[in-house]
């Protein structure tokens, strides 16, 4: 068995992905509503700012930062994950663990961020990024962050991502 070590900082800022046990699975996009809901619950007791997420059908990536003096990142998702498994009906939906990477610099958030957003179009399952609706893309181009036909360069993110 592998020895995960995660990275603690208290305040700081991860880039995660978290897959589904079916990777073939649509649970995500199918029952968005719910995950939203489970999200909602877990930040609501335990907050964190969001800087960015998409959720495709079968995985997710973000970007959390956590409150000063908090670094337990870990049992958010493990909250997460219980409260959406327990609207469905069905077991064994995620894969047990997560990926994490603590953001290190400037340069490394920006990298995570075009990554996230350029994911569903390199997955394939859209032409342009602003067409892909389960993501805070939409909310960065309307506080100005990103312009709306953003299109990054899917040859840059391909490497480290996981099928």
């Amino acid at each position: 068995m592998s020895n995960y070590r995660r990275y603690y900082v208290p305040g700081g800022t991860w880039f995660f992905t978290v897959n589904l046990q079916n990777r073939q699975s649509d649970l995500l996009t199918r029952h968005i509503d719910k995950l939203r809901a489970a999200l909602s619950f877990v930040k609501s007791r335990r907050p964190f700012l969001i800087d960015a997420w998409v959720i495709l059908p079968d995985h997710m990536h973000c970007i959390w930062t956590l409150p000063e003096n908090d670094s337990d990142y870990s049992s958010r998702w493990r909250d997460i994950k219980k409260t959406f498994t327990r609207t469905l009906a069905q077991r064994d939906v995620w894969q047990p663990r997560f990926w994490e990477h603590t953001l290190r610099n400037e340069e490394d958030y920006r990298r995570h961020m075009d990554y996230i957003y350029i994911n569903p179009v390199k997955h394939g399952y859209v032409s342009r990024v602003s067409d892909w609706p389960w993501s805070t893309f939409h909310r960065d181009v309307r506080e100005g962050i990103y312009p709306a036909d953003w299109a990054g360069n899917i040859e840059e993110f391909d490497a480290g991502e996981r099928r």
